[in-house]
């Protein structure tokens, strides 16, 4: 059976404490910024499954959160908009772990639970899932994750160690941008052939091929570092349901994935195709 995974967001304490981190505390709200890309988590949280849902708790009605609003429901970001009821609250931990309850009793089929967070708050809640039988997995920002919320978990991913998400390089004039996915990558010199001789779109095959590297930096590996490529496919449709091989002129998976030796390295283990990054 497929693993199905919930994630779940706790938006301002992710935006927030890592906007903070990179540029000095209070930066985020002296700043009213806007620069960061939940892309990273969503890919990472494919390796545990199909993402079924996310959830992502804010007040939207807010300038600097409700400037994300577009990019999260491309993403099919279910967005939760919490009212602010006291100056020091916003309650986001509490409709989190209602909903999350919620959702498990409703979905048995959900299998992993994601937890964007990183408020000791979030204990009882992650406990709750693993005695359900669900694993739970966090995602925490440095100097803002409780320790114990660590502990509590199955996993535990730092934000900033990501795949995807750019390093902690500031510059006074031009802040690097906080969350953002690896850009596609130039393809191959020569472009791809197809059948009979006809050339392939090259565009086509650069998204392709920048799939390809953005599913194999966040894909489970062999003790080796290699990825099966019959996994790798799957995962990688799982985060751009849309890729299919064939649309672009390859007969198989197998001849996709050699026709990208720019970026990865292929081999044969039995009758199984392996691949991983250069």
């Amino acid at each position: 059976m497929t693993e199905r995974v919930a994630v779940y967001i706790d938006f301002d304490n992710v935006v927030i404490s890592r906007y903070d981190h990179v540029h000095g505390k209070g930066a985020w709200a002296h700043d009213g910024a806007r620069d960061h890309d939940l892309g990273a988590i969503i890919d990472y949280a494919t390796s545990f499954g199909v993402v079924a849902m996310t959830r992502a708790y804010a007040d939207w009605s807010v300038r600097a959160n409700a400037a994300y609003r577009e990019d999260l429901v491309n993403q099919t970001v279910d967005l939760v908009q919490l009212f602010p009821v006291s100056g020091t609250k916003n309650g986001a931990d509490i409709r989190l772990a209602v909903d999350a309850v919620d959702d498990l009793s409703r979905h048995p089929d959900i299998s992993h639970v994601v937890l964007v967070a990183g408020d000791s708050d979030y204990v009882p809640l992650a406990q709750r899932c693993k005695r359900l039988g669900r694993g739970v997995v966090g995602i925490g920002v440095a100097g803002s994750t409780s320790p114990v919320l660590v502990r509590a978990c199955d996993e535990f991913a730092r934000y900033e160690e990501l795949p995807g998400v750019t390093p902690d390089e500031v510059s006074e004039t031009h802040p690097a941008p906080v969350g953002a996915v690896t850009p596609a990558l130039v393809p191959p010199s020569a472009p791809p052939v197809g059948p009979g001789g006809t050339t392939r779109t090259t565009s086509g095959h650069a998204r392709a091929s920048a799939l390809l590297v953005r599913t194999l930096k966040v894909a489970k590996k062999t003790d080796d570092g290699w990825v099966y490529a019959a996994a790798l496919k799957s995962q990688m449709k799982r985060i751009d349901p849309a890729f299919d091989e064939k649309s672009l002129g390859f007969s198989s998976f197998k001849v996709f994935a050699d026709s990208c030796s720019a970026v990865v390295t292929t081999k044969m283990r039995d009758t199984h195709q392996l691949v991983r990054l250069r």
